[in-house]
């Protein structure tokens, strides 16, 4: 290199760093929460699970399999490892559960498939040996058992064709058990294309607001707004409640649920049922509640909407005023407001049993998974 080259090269460095320097070009920042944050909020979380096992390996109660579950899952989620003696009791308890006919669950259960749901995929996030591999892929020979359709003699044009309830007897499927559904099976090897998951498409599509030839039914068409409610089966129904002419209103749990469930299914941001789903999403965007339920089903909100967008590929979500969110950082920050000295969290709606610190806590340390800090990137929304 000659010297007058050199001496160019580094004038040009130079400049480059100046305007670096006073915030005239575009620097990569990194996305989401300080690496250092996220990790001590999750060190708490973790000492405050470990304090509230019980000596059997579960949490809450002997026969809530589903809570013990979630929270396998939660410190998996946080780098638990799987030979730490903490997870070894809960793997246990949860194997031990593991019942003839694949359910992983309490004999008595009546929430047999979401139970069996979020017990495979925290056996399979802990399965890095395949010592676990049997009672998966019996879990997940269930949970296809769980889904309605042409085995029970439903027909594809009802409405609860392809949904799933809390077991398999056929009860009123709902979209809350169907995301599970999808969730599990994609957990246990599943591909978009894999026939449950496209059927389990045509159940989710009918649960949302949009009048288009995937849902015909005359709830669609009274409120159209592209967001989700809780099921289409036997009438429909959604604890966010009805307009006077009768349609479903839509909420945010199940607008995460249904565009999580999609993109697990296969479609794309440029497919309508997608496109106005976050077009709902940038109009109600909000981490400070559960948009339609305020504070009712807050922290199972903060892990569907961490899945949905993290599914979704998105950095950002531009809200309904223009301004963009990096709602990783966004959610981190707030869900480390709301941590408990002892490092739990926990919801003051006691509703769906969120008024149980080990359930929250759980949900909180799946949500963070999600908002990991990672480095921007250029021609991303």
């Amino acid at each position: 290199m000659t010297l007058t080259r050199w001496l160019v090269l580094r004038a040009c460095a130079g400049v480059l760093l100046l305007l670096a320097a006073r915030g005239l070009i575009a620097q990569e920042k990194p996305l989401g929460p300080a690496k250092e944050d996220l990790q001590r909020a999750r060190q708490k979380a973790v000492n405050f699970l470990r304090t509230t096992q019980a000596d059997n390996g579960s949490w809450t109660a002997p026969d809530a399999v589903g809570i013990s579950a979630l929270v396998a899952y939660g410190l998996l989620s946080a780098g638990m490892p799987a030979d730490d003696p903490v997870m070894v009791k809960t793997l246990d308890f949860l194997t031990a559960n593991s019942q003839a006919d694949g359910r992983i669950c309490a004999a008595a259960s009546r929430h047999s498939g979401y139970e069996t749901c979020v017990a495979l995929m925290a056996l399979k996030e802990a399965n890095s040996s395949g010592k676990y591999t049997p009672i998966i892929e019996r879990a997940a020979k269930f949970v296809r058992r769980l889904q309605i359709d042409e085995t029970q003699n439903v027909d594809t044009s009802e409405p609860r064709y392809g949904g799933a309830g809390y077991s398999p007897d056929g009860e009123r499927p709902d979209l809350s058990n169907t995301a599970f559904l999808v969730e599990a099976l994609r957990a246990a090897g599943a591909g978009p294309d894999d026939p449950a998951l496209q059927k389990a498409l045509i159940f989710v599509s009918r649960c949302q607001n949009l009048e288009s030839e995937f849902n015909t039914s005359p709830a669609a068409a009274q409120i159209n707004d592209g967001g989700f409610f809780y099921t289409s089966s036997a009438g429909g129904a959604s604890p966010a409640g009805t307009t006077a002419e009768g349609g479903l209103r839509s909420y945010g749990s199940m607008t995460y649920a249904g565009l999580k469930s999609m993109i697990y299914a296969g479609l794309t941001p440029d497919d309508p049922r997608v496109r106005a789903a976050i077009d709902w999403i940038e109009k109600h965007y909000t981490v400070a509640n559960n948009p339609g339920m305020g504070n009712n089903g807050l922290f199972y909100y903060y892990q569907l909407f961490a899945k949905a967008l993290d599914a979704m590929n998105l950095d950002n979500v531009e809200d309904a005023q223009g301004e963009k969110h990096d709602w990783r950082k966004e959610l981190a920050t707030h869900l480390f407001s709301l941590q408990d000295a002892n490092g739990s969290w926990v919801n003051s709606s006691t509703r769906w049993y969120e008024g149980d610190p080990n359930l929250v806590t759980a949900y909180s340390l799946i949500a963070l998974r999600y908002c990991e800090p990672r480095a921007s990137e250029q021609g991303r929304p």
